[in-house]
Order: structure tokens, then sequence, then C-alpha cells
């Protein structure tokens, strides 16, 4: 594992449109559901290590409810090795599961690799989210593709207002955020994250007027040394997009 320092600075996206899922790096599970579009009124927790769960004794799995999920925030499920989940409507669904789904929603966890899409009428459910070392390794898959569209605009958002306050960079006003970046804005990204690129941060540069986020094309990867390496290769040429923000007009705009 190289240079973890700059895992809060670099997000790594690779999306997988016809299945529906996206591989990532750099995106953490609190920042994950932060930025979701809707909180999820369940989680059907698959692998994890939270001692604050309730018990469904037809899947034979744990759960939670949405008034728990502060808790489930505060823990760091970097540290669970394994953390996945799918989200549910309400439990007479889930008491409504067969046991081919129950078995299929097994070898998702397992595997990390789905026998079919795994999305289920019973349980209505938007995510399934499959992680190992979060943020090291994460698969995501979405119901609605525009959903990962909404959530990454907001989570760049979010993180490039931490970042900010961190390193005392990217001066705003006082009391002002960052807006998340429109969804159908993002979307005008998804070539490039059909083959994986990598956003940073730390690159981001700043003017009187604007503030400029980099993004670079670095290809299919599944370790994270690997994304690093050809990020590092890349971050000096010219980036293949820049997510722009303008300070006076506080709306977001895309040059590539």
């Amino acid at each position: 594992m190289k240079n973890p320092g700059n895992m809060k600075e670099l997000i790594y996206i690779h999306l997988h449109p016809i299945n529906q899922y996206v591989i990532s790096y750099g995106i953490e599970f609190q920042e994950f559901m932060r930025s979701l579009p809707e909180v999820p009124p369940h989680l059907l927790l698959l692998k994890h290590k939270f001692e604050g769960s309730d018990f469904n004794m037809h899947t034979r799995f744990d759960y939670i409810e949405a008034g728990d999920f502060p808790h489930l925030l505060k823990e760091d499920v970097g540290e669970y090795g394994d953390f996945c989940w799918i989200d549910f409507e309400d439990t007479d669904g889930l008491n409504e599961m067969e046991g081919w789904e129950v078995a299929e929603i097994l070898y998702l966890a397992h595997s990390k690799e789905h026998l079919r899409t795994p999305f289920y009428s019973k349980l209505n459910n938007r995510y399934a989210y499959l992680s190992h070392d979060d943020e090291w390794f994460n698969k995501t898959y979405y119901r609605h593709i525009p959903d990962f569209y909404s959530m990454l605009g907001t989570l760049i958002a979010l993180k490039l207002g931490l970042f900010r306050s961190e390193r005392s960079f990217f001066a705003l006003k006082k009391g002002s955020a960052f807006p998340p970046i429109p969804p159908e804005m993002v979307a005008r990204l998804s070539g490039g994250m059909k083959e994986g690129v990598a956003i940073s941060l730390s690159k981001a540069e700043q003017s009187r007027f604007k503030v400029e986020v980099p993004m670079w094309v670095v290809g299919d990867h599944i370790s994270m040394d690997d994304v690093f390496d050809d990020y590092m290769a890349s971050f000096r040429k010219q980036p293949d997009a820049q997510l722009v923000f303008d300070k006076k007009t506080h709306e977001w705009s895309i040059f590539s």
C-alpha cells in the first residue's frame, strides 16, 4: 500500500454502466452516505462487525434502521475488513425473501460478484455496497445510475470543502460551501469514467475567480497501488478534463 495519506485527496472511479456498478477508491462509507440523494430506510448488513444491529430470523442477516445510522457512521468500518450491505425498504419484504435470493446475496457478499443484477423487488433496494478495507476497494451497484452521478457530484464538493478547511487554501466567503456538481454535468464525464479516471483534489488550482479540479484517465485497475502509479505518471500532463467552480456565480462547469 503506497502513500495512504493521498487517499483523501484522490478519487478513482471506474464505471461499468451495463452491469450497473462502480469500482472506486478514496470514497469512504461516511462520505458515501452523506452524499446520497436520499437516505435509505434500512441497511441489511451482509459482512460487518457493528455491534448495534438487529437480527432478522428469516434471512439470518443483521440489519439496522435509519435511526441507528449515526452510530454506524461513527465506526471505522475500514477496520472491519469486508464491509458489505444492501439497503431495503421494510422488514415485511425482507421476510418474504426466498432461499435462492438469500443464496444470491450470500454469494454477492462473499465474492463481490453478482450472479444476477443484485436488485430485488421485495427489498426495493437501490444499492449494493461491497467493500474491503473500506475506501481502499469499493464496488457499489446502483439500481439507477443517475444516483451515482448525484452522489459523486455531492461528494466531490464535500471533500473539496473538507480539504479546503484542512489546508486553508480554497478560500470562499465565510460560512459558504461548495455546492454539489449537478448530476447531469457529472454524467458528461461518463466516457472517461468507463475507462477509469483519477480526480485529484491535491492538484486543484485556485485563482481569484475560480477553482479548477483536474481529472486524468488512468485506466482499469483493481489495485490502488496501480492507480497511484498511473496517476503519478499522469499528473504532470494536461488533465483530460477539469471541473471548474466559479467563485462569483457559485456555479460549476466542465472543460475537456
